[in-house]
């Protein structure tokens, strides 16, 4: 039986990786800085798992093959140990990659609702036989929460992330570019280097490729007018659409920004040439993903609540899912709790933040999570929660600064109302603070 070893195993894509090759039935080991609910999962499906420091112990000897996370520093003593005993390794965008050319492969990228729009694509798939292999950055609950789907036929679906230019790795037969924005400004140096990358990776379509583009997005309007002749073939949709309206009265999910997400799917499904009864069918059973506009009621502190935890981390995100909780609860007093995510974010879109909570009644800032090995201590010093929160209180919003999250369900029970939403927002360990609501007060 052939062995791989995984470092930084508990990550979201590279956890879904380590189920394949389970599927795959090979014998699977990794190695993560903590111990999680993915790596609890991924022991019970048959991975042997070391959490801690990373050793060179850690490395099976005979391994054939190592995968790394990208978010692995190259000094990592797994990585060396691998490679001074000259084992096959590669980075998780590599290894997807591989898997890329071997599949029928559909791959769903842009700025926003990559999870979202995959997840759809996905289970469309699934009911109309089609038994994708699916692996999506978020737990989807079709797939008994899980972040993949072990398929049997040629069709791979999958999240293909912009950070670090890591789907330019990838060689799909499918394209899906749902929006185009400034963000990760610590890879890219402007939007048009941003541009530039998406370019070139569209390029990896083939003769007989479909790029499905958002017509509503601007900048990806502008990135296929500057392109030469497509030597594939272009299928566009926009919210304008006669499909909207009917998009819009099965989808469970609301915002409008999930209307064009299932557009998108909906294309995919017509080049497969899916019906639209199936596709309509499987939108409209639909629940949502983790972390993507999840609903939960509850009492807290003996009222009526509504809970919402979303994986918004940019202000386009936080906007949208504004947008999409005043449509569904209307008059009810909305708390945006938002955990800001990475230093280097923060302090490049701090204006377009500012705005961003417009939709809320009154704004609670925690402490902006600290992603390791990403983050230029110059731009640290200059930026933080407390500044952003004095920079949208000038604007006449309600903002309360508590650098520590856990703090803050002792601080809403003083002023939490009946039939108030609490929308916990961002893409750090702020979910923690959802699991704290929901432990001490779920009742369904």
């Amino acid at each position: 039986m052939k062995k791989i070893h995984f470092v930084g195993i508990g990550g979201i894509g590279v956890s879904a990786l380590a189920q394949y090759y389970l599927k795959e039935n090979w014998k699977v080991f990794g190695s993560d800085l903590a111990q999680s609910e993915i790596t609890e999962n991924l022991k019970k499906l048959g991975a042997k798992i070391i959490t801690g420091k990373h050793k060179v112990k850690n490395l099976p000897q005979d391994a054939n093959l190592v995968i790394y996370s990208p978010a692995v520093q190259k000094n990592n003593p797994e990585l060396l140990a691998a490679k001074k005993l000259k084992i096959k390794y590669q980075s998780y965008p590599e290894a997807v990659g591989e898997l890329t050319k071997k599949y029928f492969t559909i791959a769903v990228s842009g700025t926003h609702g990559k999870s979202t729009t995959t997840s759809m694509v996905a289970l469309i798939l699934e009911k109309a036989g089609l038994d994708p292999t699916v692996i999506i950055g978020t737990k989807v609950k079709e797939f008994g929460s899980s972040n993949f789907r072990g398929g049997d036929s040629k069709y791979l679906v999958i999240e293909a992330d912009e950070w670090g230019g890591s789907f330019l790795k990838y060689w799909p037969n499918i394209i899906v570019l749902i929006s185009i924005e400034e963000e990760h400004l610590d890879y890219y140096r402007n939007l048009n280097h941003i541009l530039r990358t998406f370019k070139k990776y569209i390029s990896h379509l083939p003769q007989n490729g479909v790029l499905v583009a958002n017509k509503d997005d601007k900048n990806i309007s502008k990135l296929i007018t500057q392109r030469e002749k497509p030597k594939f073939k272009i299928r566009r949709y926009f919210l304008n659409q006669k499909e909207a309206r009917k998009i819009k009265k099965i989808l469970k999910i609301p915002g409008t920004h999930n209307i064009s997400n299932a557009l998108a799917a909906l294309a995919v499904a017509r080049i497969l040439r899916i019906p639209d009864k199936i596709t309509h069918k499987a939108l409209s059973k639909y629940k949502g993903t983790w972390r993507r506009f999840e609903i939960f009621t509850l009492r807290f502190n003996n009222k009526p609540c509504v809970l919402i935890s979303d994986y918004a981390h940019h202000p386009t995100e936080i906007r949208a899912t504004l947008a999409a909780a005043r449509e569904k609860f209307k008059r009810r007093k909305i708390w945006a709790i938002f955990q800001p995510h990475q230093h280097q974010r923060t302090y490049y879109l701090f204006n377009e933040f500012i705005s961003a909570f417009d939709l809320a009644d009154e704004i609670i800032l925690s402490n902006i999570y600290d992603v390791a090995g990403r983050e230029a201590r110059k731009i640290s010093k200059k930026v933080s929660s407390k500044k952003l929160a004095v920079a949208i209180k000038k604007t006449g919003k309600e903002v309360n600064f508590i650098g520590n999250f856990r703090k803050i369900p002792v601080f809403l029970k003083r002023r939490i109302k009946s039939n108030d939403v609490i929308l916990v927002m961002g893409a750090g360990d702020i979910y923690d603070l959802v699991n704290t609501f929901l432990n001490k007060n779920k009742t369904k």
